[in-house]
Order: C-alpha cells, then sequence, then structure tokens
C-alpha cells in the first residue's frame, strides 16, 4: 500500500508541477515586463475553469466505463498529457504576443494552450482523487497526506528550478523552463501509472444518469449544496491570489522576477510543515477544528501582505507568505479529508468529479475577481499597489465567511441524504427500463 500511495503522489505531483510556470513566472512575465492587463492574463489563467463542470461527468463516465479493464488510469494518462501539452506551448504563444501583440492568431493559440492545461487538469485531477478513495478506503487521509506532501516538495523544487532558469528574463529561459518542468512531469506521471490500478473485467456500475440527474444528486442534498458553496468561497480565497502575488511584490516590493519565483517555494515550505503537523492534530482535534485553524492562518495571511501595500516591508511580506502557506496547508489536508468523508462508495466519481468542480469555479471565481478588481482599481486610482490591496482583503473577507458556513456541515446528514437521492435515481431507472421491455 505504501508504494500505491507513493505513486498516487507522483501522479499528483505531475500534474500539480505543471501550473508551476503558469502561475510563478508567466502570470508575472504577461503582467509586469509585457505590460498586458491584469483582467486579460487572469482570464486566460482561469480559463481552463471554465470546463470544470465536465468533471462531474468524467467521473460519472470512467465508474461506468472502464478501458482494458481500468477507469481511472487512462484518463489520467489523458489528462496529463494534455497538462504537458499546454505547459510546451504556452511559452511559444507568450513569445509571439510579445512580436506580433494580440492578433487572432495569438488569441487562438493562448486559448489552446490554457484550455489544453485545463481540461488535462479535469481529466487527471478527477481520476487520481477517485482512484486514491477506492485504493485505501480506510487510510485516506494518509493517503491524502502523503500525495500533498510529495506534490508541494514538487512545487518547491519546480519553482526553485524556474526560478534558476530565469534568474536573467529571456523568451529562451522562458521556454526552457517550461520545457524542462514538462518533461519532469511525464517522467513522473509514467512511474506513477504502471501498474498502479487493479483491472476489472465488469464495469463498476451499469446505472446511467443524465447530467441534470448527476448534478441534482450534488445539489438536492442540503448538505451537498453547503459543502459544495463552501469549497466554492474557502478555495476562492485561497487560490484566487496565485496569479496576482508575484506581480504584487514586483511591484509594491520591486522584487526580480526570479525574487518572485522563489515566492511559491516559500509558501511551499510552510505548506510542508502545516502537513506535518496536521498529522499531529488529526489524532487530537476533529476535521474541522483543523480547517477552522487553516482559515483563521490564512486569513491572518492575507491582511500581512495586504499591509505591506500600504507599508511597504519585505519582511512582513515574507511573514505574510508564511503565514498564509501554513494556514493554506492545513486548510488543504483538512478539508480533502472532508470531501472524501462526503462521498458515498457506489459512487465515488461522481462526487469526487462536483467537489472537483467546485475546486475550479473556485479558481475560476477567485482569478477574474482578483484580475478585475485590481485593474478598475488601478483605473479608479491610478495606483496598482491600492488595486492589488484591495483584492487581498476581500480574499480575507472571503475565509471569514468560510468559517461561519464550516460549522453547520454535517458529514453524517449528508451520506444519508445522498444515499436516499441516489436510491430515488435507481428506482426512477428501474421503472423506465420495465417501461421500455413492456
Amino acid at each position: 500500500m505504501w508504494f500505491k500511495r507513493l505513486q498516487l503522489g507522483l501522479i499528483h505531483t505531475a500534474v500539480a508541477i505543471t501550473l508551476v510556470p503558469f502561475g510563478s513566472t508567466l502570470n508575472r512575465v504577461m503582467i509586469l515586463e509585457m505590460g498586458i492587463a491584469a483582467t486579460i492574463v487572469t482570464l486566460l489563467v482561469a480559463l481552463p475553469y471554465v470546463f470544470s463542470p465536465i468533471q462531474v461527468a468524467i467521473g460519472s463516465y470512467a465508474d461506468r466505463h472502464p478501458i482494458l479493464g481500468l477507469r481511472r488510469t487512462p484518463y489520467i494518462a489523458v489528462g496529463l498529457l494534455m497538462c504537458v501539452g499546454g505547459a510546451f506551448l504556452a511559452p511559444h504563444v507568450v513569445g509571439m504576443i510579445g512580436t506580433q501583440g494580440w492578433t487572432a492568431t495569438t488569441l487562438v493559440l493562448s486559448i489552446i494552450a490554457f484550455g489544453a492545461w485545463g481540461m488535462g487538469y479535469n481529466f487527471a485531477s478527477v481520476s487520481y482523487l477517485s482512484l486514491a478513495s477506492e485504493i485505501d478506503e480506510q487510510g485516506r487521509a494518509r493517503t491524502i497526506a502523503i500525495m500533498f506532501f510529495m506534490m508541494v516538495i514538487g512545487i518547491i523544487i519546480s519553482a526553485a528550478t524556474v526560478g534558476h532558469i530565469v534568474e536573467v528574463y529571456s523568451q529562451s529561459a522562458l521556454q526552457r523552463a517550461f520545457w524542462t518542468v514538462g518533461v519532469a512531469a511525464l517522467a513522473m506521471g509514467v512511474i506513477g501509472l504502471i501498474a498502479i490500478e487493479p483491472r476489472s473485467a465488469k464495469r463498476a456500475s451499469e446505472r446511467r444518469y443524465s447530467f441534470s440527474e448527476i448534478f441534482s444528486a450534488v445539489t438536492d442534498n442540503p448538505q451537498g449544496r453547503l459543502f459544495f458553496l463552501y469549497l466554492v468561497i474557502l478555495l476562492a480565497a485561497l487560490l484566487g491570489q496565485d496569479v496576482l502575488l508575484e506581480p504584487f511584490a514586483g511591484q509594491a516590493l520591486s522584487m526580480s522576477v526570479a525574487a518572485t519565483t522563489r515566492i511559491t517555494s516559500i509558501w511551499g515550505t510552510c505548506m510542508l510543515l502545516a502537513f506535518l503537523i496536521a498529522g499531529w492534530l488529526q489524532g487530537r482535534f476533529s476535521t474541522r477544528a483543523i480547517a477552522r485553524i487553516g482559515a483563521w492562518g490564512a486569513l491572518i495571511g492575507f491582511i500581512a501582505i495586504a499591509i505591506t501595500g500600504l507599508v511597504p516591508s519585505k519582511g512582513l511580506f515574507y511573514t505574510g507568505i508564511s503565514v498564509l502557506g501554513f494556514g493554506t496547508g492545513l486548510s488543504t489536508v483538512s478539508n480533502l479529508s472532508l470531501m472524501l468523508d462526503m462521498t458515498i462508495p457506489e459512487n465515488v466519481g461522481l462526487f469526487i468529479g462536483a467537489w472537483g468542480m467546485a475546486n475550479a469555479i473556485s479558481r475560476l471565481i477567485g482569478q477574474l475577481l482578483s484580475g478585475v478588481v485590481r485593474d478598475a482599481l488601478t483605473g479608479i486610482t491610478g495606483s496598482g499597489v491600492t488595486g492589488y490591496t484591495v483584492v487581498f482583503l476581500l480574499e480575507a473577507l472571503f475565509l471569514f465567511i468560510s468559517l461561519f458556513m464550516l460549522r453547520r456541515i454535517d458529514v453524517d446528514a449528508f451520506q444519508q441524504g445522498s444515499t436516499a437521492k441516489l436510491e430515488t435515481l435507481i428506482d426512477r431507472a428501474a421503472l423506465v427500463g420495465e417501461a421500455g421491455s413492456d
């Protein structure tokens, strides 16, 4: 089991590191060095999450349609290939934008590059999280902790590598950074997928649901609906800063491209520390208690970062980054454990797909809101730093709201409601089948 956990960690890391050059370097280059509006950059970065509803369909479809006896591995492989393909194409597209400006060709290629990564992310993430839930039902929390521990190590190493490659920014250096990360992701993905999933001669489920029925299986359950909204608000705050943190540091604190890229390493190191502490806390506190601690930590981190927009201080900024990383780490472990609890064994893919869709929608909302608010306030006040500061304060407010929602989440009530809903769908399908046979 430990080897399979390591393989899951490699797969998770492979998909995650393909985002590093997008989120820690490319956004900074496009906003500051190339002078592209933050709204346009966040639209491109958030474009992948427009496809997020497909996660529910992919999860449900994979539950019923194994390929060569495998229900998860083929979808993970397709997703990883799309992520890497998007990473290979992105720096070339940015280079074309730099020389040709925005044309029909560069716009289409931008959508293809960012969209390929997004579709790949949706395919892969719902599949490997479902696989993690199925392979180790009794040790889900430990499996998730290992997966994310390995992922953060991969992100730290990738960010440090990318920062070293683009120490002196150039188009060729940017391309080299993306290709290095892409090749590493492919290698880890291949090792992770080898014989990780046992073959099955039959389908796990023959039930067929329409998309509306799949979606209503989650949203018609009051607890499912609450948890979905909770994830959207919480993750919009935690993930909405991805696009703006590096350019903020460059503008407010005059940090170089290499220095802002290393922010990811600092943030990731603090996340690793949080993962280690979360393992100790899980034996002493409830999952929701750990989630509350994480949310409060991230909230304080955002406030500290926002203050540096008013009173420039690298010391306070790095403190805010560290506290934000620590809070995000505790929040990640606890909420993923909670997410896996908010499933039922008969339809793991369906519910994992729904929670994955909440994750993607939150990125879409958080990043679009960040870009639009930053640009709008920059235009009104004439100060880009003011726009960034307000965004970080809004994200702190989102976290505060999520803390109130967390108090009302009840796993047992969700399980009871979801089981009743799926039994109703099964009865309805049986009636349709009987009518058809007549």
